[in-house]
């Protein structure tokens, strides 16, 4: 599993030149499913998301998350995430989960999210345009496994370790 997170003053996502989930200050998460994620992954992902200290306080310091400063979160599935580009040109996917259990999984990570904080979301599957006001800009990748260099170990999970890098 990956998640990208953009702190943003605002973000949306249209459809077919309709606009279909937007939210003001808070986060913006690209998120993908991988084959072999599940619940552990999912929660883990969750509840850093929750708690991911990325807002400034009194004093402009990275002391806040999405929760303390009453922020959205806007969640966008891209199972581009999941490709991997090692040979060749194009790359591969096959490593994203299929897209019913992907489905599956993104609907229960969201529904995590939203037990604490108001989240708004792509539509699964669909192409969509994603507008954002970055915030900073402060983005933050987490992954589910660190294998590649410059990643730093963040905590364990069911199903193998999590990590996060700053982009």
């Amino acid at each position: 599993m990956r998640v990208v997170i953009q702190r943003v003053a605002e973000a949306g996502v249209d459809v077919v030149g309709r606009e279909i989930a937007r939210i003001g200050r808070g986060l913006l998460l690209l998120v993908g499913i991988e084959k072999g994620d599940g619940e552990g992954e999912i929660a883990f992902m969750a509840d850093k998301v929750l708690h991911l200290r990325v807002f400034a306080d009194e004093a402009g310091r990275m002391n806040l998350d999405v929760r303390q400063v009453r922020g959205g979160v806007l969640s966008v599935s891209q199972f581009t995430l999941a490709a991997r580009n090692r040979k060749g040109r194009r790359p591969d996917f096959t490593h994203a989960e299929e897209p019913g259990r992907a489905r599956e999984l993104y609907e229960r990570f969201n529904s995590l999210l939203r037990d604490v904080v108001p989240v708004a979301a792509g539509e699964f599957g669909a192409m969509m345009q994603v507008r954002s006001v970055n915030d900073g800009p402060v983005t933050i990748i987490l992954e589910k496994t660190g294998d590649e260099p410059g990643c730093l170990r963040s905590a364990a999970a069911k199903g193998g370790s999590v990590v996060t890098r700053n982009a």
